[in-house]
């Protein structure tokens, strides 16, 4: 679950999931997703980002709520 409670959702945008909690960002990068302040990180939900990377959702939402 994020540093404030919430938990990380597929229909959260990355930059929100940042925003959340900021130790996401490595579980990001280790799934190839370098572009984390990139203008596509503010409007792509974390969903979007595992089928354009070929991550398996569950596995992605799980490990960012892990963080």
């Amino acid at each position: 679950m994020g540093t404030n409670g919430s938990a990380v959702t597929k229909d959260m945008t990355i930059a929100e999931v940042l925003r959340q909690n900021p130790n996401t960002a490595q579980v990001l990068m280790r799934h190839g997703m370098h572009c984390l302040g990139c203008s596509t990180a503010a409007g792509e939900t974390i969903a979007q980002a595992a089928v354009v990377h070929g991550i398996d959702l569950d596995t992605l939402v799980k490990e960012l709520n892990e963080a």
